[in-house]
């Protein structure tokens, strides 16, 4: 098995499917906190739903951007991708607390999936650390 150190060869398909994931999720992830800083009426109705003060909204887009921001440079993208996965957790609790609808409730937990999709075929040194399959027996 490779060492942390080693890197897995990144093909050009799966590079792209890597970007296509990743840009898929930032998009999202993007728009989101973009509501959060202008603070539209749906997002008002969307807080007090949740039972959260409409203030927290800037804090909460603020941290959202730079954790994107982490996950879209290569050199940072693990950290950010780890954030981002915090803050997704966040919002799956948010939705399972005031017992939010199935797609409410699952969607982040799809964002965390095309986050760490994204990387995972971008990056060969998250595939060497966690190969999909691997030569060696389960012990």
């Amino acid at each position: 098995m490779p060492s942390a150190a080693q890197t897995v060869p990144v093909s050009k398909t799966m590079l792209w499917a890597g970007r296509i994931l990743g840009t898929l999720a930032v998009l999202f992830l993007l728009f989101d906190a973009a509501l959060h800083l202008m603070k539209p009426a749906p997002v008002a109705v969307a807080f007090a739903q949740l039972g959260y003060p409409l203030d927290l909204a800037v804090g909460i887009g603020i941290i959202e951007l730079v954790c994107v921001v982490l996950y879209v440079i290569p050199r940072t993208s693990l950290l950010g991708a780890i954030l981002l996965t915090g803050y997704l957790g966040g919002a799956v609790a948010s939705q399972l607390r005031v017992g939010h609808a199935f797609f409410e409730t699952v969607f982040p937990v799809i964002v965390g999936v095309l986050v760490w999709g994204g990387l995972f075929f971008r990056d060969g040194r998250l595939r060497a650390i966690f190969p999909l399959r691997s030569d060696r027996p389960f012990t």
